[in-house]
């Protein structure tokens, strides 16, 4: 039977070997683990300051970049858009500031921007698929024909791609009384907001993806009804080019969901560099792409076959030009 002395040497033998083991932590162990410590720290402060140089350098780069291509882009893109007229769709969640940047890039091409057609978030809410699908059948002109299988947005798409756009070039620049009831039927109903006058009808189209990936519940609904209008607007035209940021080409986001699609990838043009003046100028190559009856993924996120398209178009002679 043990008895009270055997405890006690047992728990005599315990705390002797904690202090040991102290001793030999704060002694025998010590110096080893803070030069060890001190090492490491010195190897991340420097490999923070190289980073952060890099940082620097790449910014000072960027920067350079910017500066030529704002000072070439005039000349660069001058007439590579002559005589073209485009509309501007904004879809929910779009940057508001890139309307300025995106302007003045297309006239400095020689474009013309019939107007701005802004999708509100009513337009992609859940509980208002049925109104979506009651103005898209009552506003439907005849020459619109429905797929069997088209939802509220598919069909509200086609509507509204048929009132922006023509193939018909004697058909641009000329007020359409038809395009005008759709787009004020779809305004009054707070589903669109319309700006400047994009019921001249344009050749071509520029639908600026969400700045971010939807969340939440449906919001994989609300993508595919985004990338339904895009599909659309480049059946109903010459060509369309989607155009948003590089966290748009993330899990959710429109323009991965696009280049995801290989059916739509062959006909949609995507650029996610939108934020940068560079990207701007590959918007204008890329929309000249789709007029010539091309296509393509530019960019630098997944997906981008290259920053903007490997066979730059020549811009149009104009008339001083030529011997």
């Amino acid at each position: 039977m043990i008895d009270f002395r055997y405890h006690l040497v047992s728990i005599v033998a315990i705390f002797l070997a904690l202090t040991v083991g102290i001793v030999m932590g704060s002694t025998v162990l010590q110096d080893p683990l803070i030069k060890s410590a001190e090492e490491t720290t010195a190897q991340l402060r420097q490999n923070n300051e190289e980073f952060r140089q890099e940082n620097t350098e790449l910014r000072q780069r960027e920067a350079g970049y910017d500066a030529f291509v704002t000072a070439t882009g005039p000349t660069l893109l001058r007439g590579m858009l002559a005589g073209e007229r485009v509309v501007v769709v904004e879809a929910p969640g779009a940057a508001s500031d890139m309307r300025g940047p995106v302007t003045e890039v297309l006239t400095a091409a020689g474009a013309t921007v019939t107007g701005w057609l802004t999708l509100t978030d009513k337009y992609l809410a859940a509980d208002q698929a049925g109104l979506v699908d009651q103005l898209a059948t009552t506003l439907k002109p005849a020459e619109v024909a429905f797929p069997e299988q088209a939802g509220p947005h598919d069909k509200a798409a086609l509507v509204l791609a048929h009132a922006l756009l023509t193939t018909e070039a004697g058909e641009t620049g000329e007020k359409d009384a038809g395009a005008l009831g759709v787009l004020g039927g779809f305004a009054d109903a707070g589903l669109v907001n319309v700006d400047d006058e994009p019921e001249t009808r344009a050749g071509a189209a520029i639908l600026l993806a969400p700045a971010e990936a939807y969340e939440g519940r449906g919001a994989e609904e609300r993508t595919a009804a985004v990338v339904s209008l895009a599909t659309a607007l480049d059946a109903a035209g010459r060509g369309a080019v989607v155009a948003g940021t590089l966290a748009a080409t993330g899990n959710g986001g429109v323009i991965s969901a696009i280049r995801d699609s290989g059916e739509v990838a062959g006909k949609v043009s995507t650029i996610d560099t939108l934020d940068m003046t560079a990207g701007r100028a590959s918007l204008v190559y890329a929309l000249r792409e789709q007029l010539d009856g091309g296509a393509g993924q530019y960019g630098i996120g997944p997906a981008a076959s290259s920053f903007l398209p490997t066979a730059s178009p020549t811009p149009a002679p104009t008339a001083a030009s030529g011997g």
